[in-house]
């Protein structure tokens, strides 16, 4: 089978996750995208970083399978770009030349696994798996925090000041008593609050400030 090449006019199917794969070795660029294709799993091959920099990425679950010794930009140097560029897609590296502070720095860069040439074709495949389960509750823990920040939105100022003593443990008297309020006013607030945030109860309003990172501000 020859290696199939990337085209940005092939959009990949919205829950179809993709392998993405960086090495300067065609043969093993070869090898790699027909180990991932025999189970089912789409590819993309780039020869070097910068040429997946330019490419658009599908917003799928996705990993990246990246050589740690590329021509130019390096592996670990691009590890460092992506984090940069906002880009969270969790790296899995080969080498054929690995040493402990290489490894160190991959691995607290967030690698998912660092894997030395020639490594077995399971080992490939459980990390490839792991780092697209990660990549996947990543992007679900996201689409919840961007819905929250939706509703979190339509609130008042004053109604995010109100949240942000509730959630924090304060009662209605208490809140009331900080923010020159009433305590029906508090109530008030609080009831318009849990509506426009869609809390089924006081628990799970505190949940999602929790989620949004909502805290008091200590006077």
């Amino acid at each position: 089978m020859t290696e199939r090449p990337r085209s940005s006019h092939e959009p990949a199917n919205a829950e179809e996750p993709v392998v993405f794969v960086i090495d300067d070795d065609a043969s093993m660029r070869r090898a790699l995208v027909n180990l991932f294709q025999s189970v089912g799993l789409k590819a993309e091959v780039f020869g070097s970083a910068p040429e997946m920099l330019h490419s658009k990425l599908p917003e799928v679950a996705s990993c990246l399978v990246l050589d740690i010794r590329l021509p130019g930009l390096s592996g670990l140097d691009f590890q460092t770009e992506l984090a940069k560029a906002n880009i969270h897609m969790p790296i899995i590296f080969m080498t054929g030349h690995g040493d402990i502070p290489m490894t160190v720095r991959a691995m607290k860069g967030g690698a998912v696994d660092f894997l030395t040439k020639p490594f077995r074709e399971q080992e490939m495949l459980d990390a490839v798996v792991t780092a697209i389960e990660r990549d996947r509750k990543r992007r679900e823990a996201d689409k919840i925090v961007a819905h929250l920040q939706r509703l979190l939105e339509t609130l008042t100022p004053r109604e995010r000041e109100v949240l942000a003593l509730v959630s924090s443990g304060l009662m209605n008297k208490q809140v009331a008593a900080e923010l020159g309020l009433a305590e029906i006013t508090v109530k008030l607030h609080r009831g318009h609050i849990m509506r426009k945030m869609g809390a089924k109860s006081l628990a799970d309003l505190v949940r999602k400030a929790e989620t949004l990172g909502i805290r008091r501000n200590k006077p």
